[in-house]
């Protein structure tokens, strides 16, 4: 059994990239604050930033009851036992990783950094190289066919 078969990565990557992705937006709002979209719009976007973190969420949740319900992990480096393409991964292969970046978006609306929703777009191309390109081989080598067809139909992001 290859390394890559054994596990997708040695290091959980994605939670470590968007930790430091909120990290450095709060800090760059503070050392290099931008403008912000004025009154009234601005009470349209947080109002949106309200309404994308309830969907952040409830895909949260949905993504880690069929991760548990099929008796897999939900740690990103961490091999998976069982392929999973229900709930949310009907619609998206990565929902957990979507979902950290609507987070990012959607309190970058609510607050009005515009380094959150810059950082968001940053923090999920990072995550694409770091993770979800390895996690995909690794599902390949582990599902085989299985898996082909199932990324044949389900988009990587949405």
């Amino acid at each position: 059994m290859s390394e890559l078969e054994a596990r997708p990565n040695r290091f959980p990557w994605p939670p470590v990239i968007y930790v430091a992705a909120i990290a450095l937006a709060i800090v760059l709002a503070w050392l290099v604050p931008l403008p912000w979209i004025g009154r009234p719009l601005s009470d349209l976007l947080f109002a949106v930033g309200i309404i994308t973190l309830v969907g952040v969420v409830l895909i949260d949740l949905s993504a880690m009851r069929a991760l548990s319900r099929a008796r897999t992990t939900i740690m990103p480096h961490r091999a998976s036992e069982h392929l999973v393409t229900g709930g949310p991964y009907a619609f998206t292969r990565n929902p957990i990783y979507l979902a950290n970046t609507l987070l990012m978006i959607g309190v970058g609306l609510m607050s009005g950094i515009i380094w959150f929703l810059v950082l968001a777009v940053v923090a999920a191309f990072l995550t694409q190289k770091a993770a979800i390109e390895r996690e995909e081989k690794h599902l390949e080598l582990r599902f085989g066919k299985k898996y082909r067809d199932y990324a044949k139909k389900v988009r990587r992001w949405i």
